[in-house]
C-alpha cells in the first residue's frame, strides 16, 4: 500500500469521527508517541558512496515527545527520534544505516474547523552510524536542521491525532524523510 493510499485512509477516518469535540485545552502540556517510515538515500556523498556506492532504504521507525502550547497558534516540542536502521544489500555487502537523536521545535499552528494545520521547524542533534558487513564507516555526532508539516484532530477533548511528514537534512546523506502518525494527550 503506498503512502499516498495510507495518508487518504488516515485523514477520512479522523475527519468521519463522530466524536470530535472542540479542543478546550489549547495551551498547555502535551505528551505522545508515533510511528512512521524513514526513508534514506545515500548517492552522492564522497566518504560513503567511494565504499558502498549508491543506497536507498527504508524502515519503521519511532518518536516520543513532549511539547507546550503557549496559545492555539504556537508551542514546542521536544522530541526523541529513533529512525530505525534502513539496511540494504549492495554488490553482495549488508550496508545498514543507523540514525537516532533530539529534537527541539518550533511549532506553528492554523486551526482550521475541526482540524489543525501545523509546521515545525527545529534541529535534530543526532548520532549516525553506517556499517558494511558489520564494520563501521562512519560513526558521528552531528546536528542538522528539521522541518516539517501536518494535519491533525483533537477527539474526546484530549486526544490529539495527527498525521506529519518531515525533511531532516543530514548532511552525511542526500536525502532523509519521514512520515509519521502520532497521537498526543493534551493535559
Amino acid at each position: 500500500m503506498s503512502k499516498r493510499n495510507v495518508a487518504t485512509a488516515i485523514l477520512i477516518a479522523l475527519a468521519t469521527t463522530p466524536t470530535i469535540a472542540a479542543a478546550e485545552n489549547d495551551s498547555g502540556l502535551y505528551l505522545g508517541a508515533g510511528a512512521g517510515r524513514f526513508n534514506v538515500e545515500i548517492d552522492d556523498v564522497d566518504d560513503v558512496t567511494d565504499t558502498i556506492g549508491s543506497f536507498d532504504a527504508d524502515d519503521t521507525t519511532f518518536k516520543a515527545f513532549a511539547g507546550w502550547r503557549f496559545n492555539p497558534y504556537l508551542g514546542v516540542e521536544l522530541d526523541y527520534i529513533d529512525l530505525g536502521n534502513p539496511e540494504d544489500v549492495i554488490d553482495g555487502r549488508r550496508v545498514s544505516a543507523d540514525v537516532n537523536g533530539f529534537a527541539p521545535y518550533l511549532v506553528g499552528t492554523l486551526p482550521v474547523g475541526p482540524v489543525e494545520l501545523f509546521a515545525k521547524a527545529g534541529y535534530l542533534f543526532y548520532d549516525v552510524k553506517v556499517d558494511v558487513d558489520d564494520l563501521d564507516i562512519q560513526d558521528d555526532s552531528n546536528e542538522d536542521f528539521v522541518y516539517g508539516a501536518g494535519i491533525g484532530l483533537t477527539m474526546f477533548e484530549h486526544l490529539h491525532a495527527r498525521l506529519e511528514y518531515e525533511v531532516i537534512d543530514i548532511g552525511e546523506v542526500d536525502d532523509a524523510n519521514a512520515l509519521w502518525v502520532s497521537a498526543a494527550w493534551r493535559f
